[in-house]
């Protein structure tokens, strides 16, 4: 099965040739792509931040109170976007995959609770100009997949890498389980 050309809702896994620190072995769920470029966040660099630190007041009503800030990616790091899983997924229009998606800025966070199963804070985001994601995958420097919704809320963020690539099975099995330094191996 290929993937779509557009491919919001789905992982971006780093191939191990990608070295750049900013997405070496990051898994990225895309919020958005299409002809315009692209935008989405690393689901698996959990900061040091507590979220409720880097949030303002008027956010964090619905963040559990020992929840981290994420290293969505290195493109404005000072913004936030929060990831939630709604329970109602009607009530939004900006759904990535699922029931997951952006909380809009301007939603009455007292009442948000109600709706959320699950909610994430994001700061920056990963941005690809209109043609870059796709000439970046023409080189193999990302790996497409499904994204599921433990995915976006995993609590194994050291190991989302490895466990996506081994859920996509062949291949990417030998390739999950490769040491962080190849040359030790």
């Amino acid at each position: 099965m290929s993937a779509p050309e557009w491919r919001k809702g789905r992982l971006l896994v780093a191939a191990p040739s990608l070295v750049d620190d900013n997405f070496h072995r990051t898994v990225v769920l895309l919020l958005e792509h299409s002809a315009e470029g692209a935008l989405g966040v690393v689901l698996n660099r959990p900061s040091t931040l507590g979220a409720h630190e880097a949030l303002p007041d008027a956010y964090i009503g619905p963040i559990p109170p020992d929840a981290v800030l994420h290293e969505g990616g290195p493109v404005d790091p000072e913004s936030v976007i929060l990831l939630a899983d709604f329970t109602r997924p009607d009530d939004q229009a900006s759904l990535a995959v699922g029931s997951i998606g952006v909380v809009d800025p301007s939603a009455d966070f007292t009442e948000l609770g109600e709706r959320i199963q699950a909610i994430r804070a994001f700061g920056g985001y990963a941005g690809w100009a209109p043609g870059q994601l796709e000439a970046e995958i023409d080189e193999e420097a990302w790996i497409d997949a499904v994204c599921l919704p433990s995915d976006v809320f995993t609590t194994d963020p050291d190991g989302l890498w490895s466990h996506v690539l081994d859920r996509k099975g062949g291949n990417y099995r030998l390739v999950a389980r490769m040491p962080l330094d190849p040359s030790l191996n």
